[in-house]
């Protein structure tokens, strides 16, 4: 990488992060942090996550009690508006993120096709 590369990526770093979707990110996982039965819904789920998938790796069926704790936890935790926030605040950055994306692959062809070369 370049050092103009580098420095236009920290500054399209540093514009994204100054950006409202990404503030609201942060606000939206301040929230989540903030809301105790989210974060234990989220604690429990991690926890029957590994147990489901280590039953599921030494090739037994999980016990019916920990599927049905588990879709139970995730319900409760779908239902929270901190969880709601966030999932709605990541997907407004994830959008900005693509369209920054796709402005660097025309930027890409763009340059791929153009002969004149620029400095770094």
């Amino acid at each position: 990488m370049t050092d103009g590369m580098k420095e236009r990526a920290q500054e399209l770093g540093r514009l994204l992060g100054q950006s409202d979707e990404y503030k609201a990110l942060g606000r939206a996982r301040q929230r989540l942090s903030e809301d105790q039965e989210a974060v234990s819904a989220m604690t429990r789920l991690d926890a029957l996550e590994r147990e489901i998938s280590a039953a599921l790796h030494s090739g037994q069926e999980p016990e019916d009690n920990a599927k049905q704790e588990y879709e139970r936890m995730f319900g409760t935790l779908q239902a929270s508006p901190s969880y709601q926030g966030i999932v709605a605040a990541q997907s407004n950055f994830d959008k900005i993120l693509q369209r920054v994306n796709e402005e660097i692959s025309r930027g890409m062809e763009s340059g791929a096709q153009s002969r004149i070369i620029m400095p770094s």
